[in-house]
């Protein structure tokens, strides 16, 4: 499966887990829920995934926690607020680029639409 079939899995099991709960709950429902809503259409799913960096040839295991990586490929990185802002998208963006993944989804749960609140970030990804 593509990264792109991947993302469009992932839009959609957003876009349900939104019309079910709504926006405004706290960002750790959303995460649990769609972590779900993703495994029950057969995808790989990490939670809470510690991502190391390296800086000057040390590597720390305190980098991040990505909020969710699909099948090892997709960086998911969820949201339960007003407005998303560009530190948000960049933070996405540094994601991508310190794991090698090429696709990653800023999603905002906290949206009235969900179509809204979905912000795609690619690294080099080929369409």
């Amino acid at each position: 499966m593509t990264e792109n079939e991947i993302g469009t899995i992932v839009i959609e099991s957003a876009l349900a887990v939104h019309r079910e709960l709504g926006p405004g709950l706290l960002e750790m429902v959303y995460e649990v829920v769609l972590a779900r809503e993703l495994q029950d259409r057969g995808l790989k799913v990490e939670r809470q995934v510690a991502v190391p960096i390296e800086y000057k040839g040390i590597r720390f295991t305190e980098g991040f926690r990505a909020d969710i990586i699909v099948d090892g490929r997709v960086i998911l990185e969820l949201k339960s607020i007003e407005r998303v802002t560009a530190a948000h998208k960049k933070q996405v963006q540094t994601y991508l680029r310190l794991t090698g993944c090429k696709l990653g989804y800023l999603l905002n749960f906290g949206e009235a639409l969900m179509k809204s609140g979905i912000t795609r970030c690619v690294n080099g990804l080929e369409e």
